[in-house]
C-alpha cells in the first residue's frame, strides 16, 4: 500500500469513529490502541487526552506536534468516503486527516535530529475555557518546556504563524408576544433579530496587517432561534455570534468592538474569549523547519 492510500485508510478510519465534542473517548482509545500496535511509547494522559513520543524536554530539542478529537455536530456526513481526490466526512479536515499523519508518523518513527513528541486531546471545537488542554498542561508541566508546538490543524502544507482570538456570544433580543392575528399589538422579536443579524452581515471581512503577516477579522451569526407557535408573535429570539480578531488587538478590545456593533440591537453575553496568539515567525526552530521544509508561513 503506497503512503497516500495508507494516510487516506487511517483518515477515513478516524472518521468513522464519531467524537463529537465530549464524545471523544472511543476515538482516544482507538488512537491509544493504534499506537501501542505501532510499538509507540504512548499512554493514557487523563481525560481523553493521549501523549505519545517525548513529553519532556531532554538534550535535544523537543518539537510537539498537537491535533485535538472532536468534531463538531453530524451533518449527514457520517459515514465518511473516499474519492480520487479526497476523503470526506465528519472531521475529515478538521482534523481527523491530521491526527491520522501524527498516528502514522509517530509509527514510522523517522530518525530525527530532535525529540518529537505527540499531544491529542478532546473538546477544542467547544469554548475556550471547556478545552482539555489547559488542564493536560497544567499535570504534564513537561510539555511546556517544548521548544516549538506545530498544531497539525490542515493547512495546505503551510506553516501558519500567530492564531486569531475567538469571541463566542449570545445576542438575545427582547420584543412583546402577541397573536398574530394582531401583530401590531406586540412587538416581534425576530424581526427585530432581522435588523440586528443584518447589521452583522453588512460587515465586511477586514484586513490587518501584524508583523509582517495578514490575519483576516471577520464576524458572523451562527445561530438563531425564536419563537414558540405559528400563530404567536415571538417575545424573544436569541443568536449567536462568533467574532475572530487579530494580533495587536486585545481580548477588551475585541469585546468592546462587539458590544458597539450589538448592543443598539439586543443584549449581548460574552460567553468565551479565546486572546489572539502572539506572532512566532521569529522562533529559530520554526525558521529552520521552515528553511528545510520548504514550507511558507501564512497568517491563520
Amino acid at each position: 500500500m503506497s503512503l497516500a492510500d495508507r494516510l487516506a485508510a487511517r483518515a477515513l478510519e478516524l472518521v468513522d469513529i464519531p467524537s463529537e465534542s465530549r464524545g471523544e473517548a472511543p476515538l482516544a482509545a482507538h488512537a491509544l490502541g493504534v499506537l501501542r500496535d505501532g510499538g509507540v511509547d504512548v499512554r493514557d494522559a487523563g481525560d481523553s487526552c493521549v501523549l505519545a513520543g517525548a513529553t519532556e524536554r531532554g538534550d535535544r530539542p523537543l518539537v510537539l506536534l498537537a491535533g485535538h478529537f472532536d468534531t463538531v455536530p453530524e451533518q449527514g456526513n457520517l459515514p465518511g468516503r473516499r474519492d480520487d481526490e479526497a476523503v470526506h466526512g465528519l472531521g475529515a479536515a478538521d482534523m481527523k486527516g491530521a491526527v491520522a499523519v501524527m498516528l502514522e508518523l509517530a509509527i514510522a518513527a523517522p530518525a530525527a535530529t530532535l525529540d518529537l513528541g505527540y499531544v491529542l486531546f478532546p473538546r477544542e471545537e467547544l469554548p475556550f475555557g471547556q478545552s482539555a488542554l489547559t488542564p493536560l498542561l497544567e499535570r504534564e508541566p513537561g510539555l511546556r518546556e517544548a521548544d516549538l508546538v506545530v498544531v497539525m490543524e490542515p493547512t495546505a502544507n503551510a506553516i501558519h504563524a500567530g492564531c486569531l482570538g475567538n469571541v463566542n456570544a449570545t445576542w438575545t433580543f427582547h420584543g412583546r408576544s402577541g397573536h398574530s392575528a394582531r401583530p401590531w399589538l406586540a412587538d416581534n422579536a425576530i424581526h427585530r433579530a432581522a435588523k440586528g443579524v443584518l447589521a452583522v452581515a453588512e460587515v465586511g471581512p477586514v484586513p490587518h496587517d501584524f508583523d509582517g503577516l495578514r490575519f483576516t477579522e471577520v464576524v458572523s451569526v451562527t445561530r438563531i432561534a425564536g419563537g414558540i407557535a405559528g400563530n404567536v408573535i415571538p417575545g424573544e429570539a436569541v443568536a449567536t455570534v462568533n467574532y475572530r480578531y487579530a494580533p495587536g488587538r486585545s481580548a477588551a478590545d475585541a469585546e468592546a468592538w462587539l458590544h458597539e456593533l450589538c448592543d443598539p440591537y439586543g443584549t449581548l453575553v460574552i460567553e468565551g474569549n479565546a486572546p489572539s496568539a502572539p506572532v512566532a515567525v521569529g522562533n529559530p526552530l520554526a525558521q529552520r523547519l521552515i528553511a528545510t521544509g520548504d514550507l511558507a508561513v501564512e497568517a491563520k
